[in-house]
């Protein structure tokens, strides 16, 4: 089953979760707080593989979950970090997002990969906010949550050389000729229902040919699937155009063709265009051929037999003179690093909600969901927290009184005027 589009929900695992716990051993009556950190959630990744040919995996698989990381632990010890998981895809995979609508990647060599959904960081354990004022801390970190959104595939074919024709015209069987792929090849319309790719080689270099399911009138409308299977020959760089010679009228069919290619639109047209002139072992054919190479000039034509190999030769060498080797690519110098000063950047905000008031952010977020709330001292720190921050700050800015519920991740606290009790 050739499948070129798939949407996908992807999520990353959670970062575990801060441990609160102190040392206790027979000869240290009064050990002090050793709770490890949390481990990173695995990322969710995706990876090129030119095995893979299609994304028909993802056919019963519409989501990819990784796991999530390890809660820390006493002595220090730091949870365990989860295993990314990476999914292979084919060469030519564009990802993009579905609530944006933007490309995140163009995954096109082999081995490139992207980060669809990064996983969370550990919390910290409550050794980490020991300090000479504050040495029993009850007081760690919810882990990070994993990232989550839904994301498109839709695979475009790399191919160096696009076989563009009407239906029958005999391009599985010139593919077959001039690589050393095997499509199933029969002697009536629609045969291919999906795309095909051979190598063509010679002495020094080789090229990927891709047989495009054959075109109708409308395809690029969807007639007949033709808009699902042109977008295969965006990435080309030369187009052969397979002519059924031993037809009555071939230039008509070849108009069909080019009508269709220039309604797509996408470039195509501006592509170089080579006529493969085929079944000229066939009745009439030889004769008709030459006319029709003449009606077409200036573009190159080559009169072939795919089914004898007559001419097959002289086209694929027609082929590497229009294809010549890519340019080297040019070295990319490494991105900028920038570095950012700690607590210089507001990462919260506070919003009036449902007859109370919500505090959004990611540090605070975690930090109210891992402090033990029966802790005087731990309550205390959070409320400095919030002073410290500017999220006290911006609360009263918005009228926040006594007694009203304050939101802050899956916690509801009341608001209380004075220092807590």
């Amino acid at each position: 089953m050739f499948l070129d589009r798939a949407r996908l929900r992807v999520r990353a695992g959670d970062g575990g979760r801060g441990a609160i716990s102190f040392r206790r051993e027979a000869h240290v009556p009064r050990g002090g707080p050793d709770g490890g950190d949390g481990g990173r959630g695995g990322s969710v990744i995706l990876r090129t593989d030119p095995q893979v040919m299609t994304l028909s995996d993802f056919r019963y698989r519409a989501k990819l979950e990784a796991k999530s990381g390890g809660n820390g632990a006493g002595a220090k010890r730091t949870g365990r970090s989860a295993a990314d998981l990476v999914v292979a895809v084919p060469p030519g995979t564009l990802v993009r997002d579905l609530a944006s609508g933007e490309l995140v990647a163009d995954l096109v060599s082999a081995g490139q990969q992207v980060v669809v959904a990064r996983g969370g960081g550990g919390g910290r354990g409550n050794a980490r906010f020991a300090s000479s004022t504050h040495r029993a801390p009850r007081i760690a970190e919810d882990g990070q949550p994993g990232e989550e959104r839904e994301v498109e595939l839709e695979l475009k074919l790399v191919a160096d050389v696009g076989l563009v024709g009407l239906p029958n015209a005999g391009k599985s069987s010139l593919l077959a000729a001039l690589t050393r792929a095997h499509p199933k090849i029969a002697d009536y319309p629609f045969t291919t229902l999906t795309p095909n790719l051979g190598v063509l080689r010679d002495e020094e270099r080789e090229l990927v040919i891709a047989d495009i399911p054959g075109l109708i009138e409308g395809a690029h409308e969807g007639v007949g699937l033709g808009e699902e299977f042109l977008r295969h020959v965006e990435r080309t760089r030369l187009l052969v155009h397979v002519v059924d010679v031993a037809r009555e009228d071939p230039l008509a069919d070849v108009a069909v063709i080019d009508a269709e290619l220039a309604a797509y639109g996408h470039g195509v047209t501006a592509l170089p265009r080579i006529y493969a002139l085929n079944k000229i072992d066939l009745a009439g054919a030889p004769e008709r051929a030459p006319r029709v190479a003449r009606k077409l000039l200036p573009a190159r034509s080559a009169l072939v037999s795919a089914t004898t190999g007559e001419g097959v030769a002289a086209l694929a060498r027609a082929v590497f003179d229009a294809c010549p080797p890519r340019p080297l690519p040019e070295p990319v110098a490494p991105p900028a690093r920038r570095i950012g000063l700690a607590g210089t950047t507001r990462d919260w905000t506070v919003e009036r909600e449902d007859g109370g008031f919500r505090v959004r952010g990611d540090r605070v977020e975690r930090l109210a969901g891992g402090i033990d709330w029966d802790s005087p001292d731990a309550a205390a720190y959070f409320q400095g927290f919030l002073v410290r921050s500017g999220i006290e700050r911006e609360l009263r800015a918005l009228g926040v009184s006594e007694g009203d519920p304050v939101r802050v991740g899956k916690l509801e606290l009341e608001w209380r005027e004075g220092p807590p009790e």
